[in-house]
């Protein structure tokens, strides 16, 4: 069974940071990218960025990028968000999630049809 572990969440002041990692288990064959969405109370689920395993392609979304760098050990099936600048307004439950390398996966990502989902973990920024 496919398994998204979560980890590094927590509260922090604003212009703090933090560390994301998601690790993926469970995956028999074939390589997939893993990316992070957020969705804070009252609003929708948004992009953050996205890593492929295999490659370098990166995604982030406008509001994180220069703040925000994803990295990868592909080794360990380990996708790492590096937060730096944290604002009150990142403050969200984050989901990694893991996206099969087939066909247009970067489009897949960007339209949330992915094929797994992590539980979520709490960011809290404070002012």
């Amino acid at each position: 069974e496919v398994q998204l572990v979560e980890s590094g969440g927590g509260s922090v002041q604003a212009g703090g940071s933090l560390i994301l990692s998601c690790t993926a288990s469970g995956f028999t064959r074939g390589d997939y990218a893993i990316g992070w969405f957020r969705q804070a109370p009252g609003k929708d689920r948004e992009r953050v960025s996205c890593a492929s395993t295999a490659d370098s392609t990166r995604y982030y979304s406008d509001s994180v990028k220069g703040r925000f760098t994803i990295s990868r050990d592909s080794a360990k099936n380990t996708v790492y968000l590096q937060m730096n600048s944290l604002k009150p307004e990142d403050t969200a439950l984050y989901h990694c999630a893991a996206v099969a390398l087939w066909g247009r996966w970067y489009h897949r990502y960007i339209l949330g049809s992915v094929d797994y989902w992590g539980p979520g973990i709490q960011v809290t920024v404070s002012s």
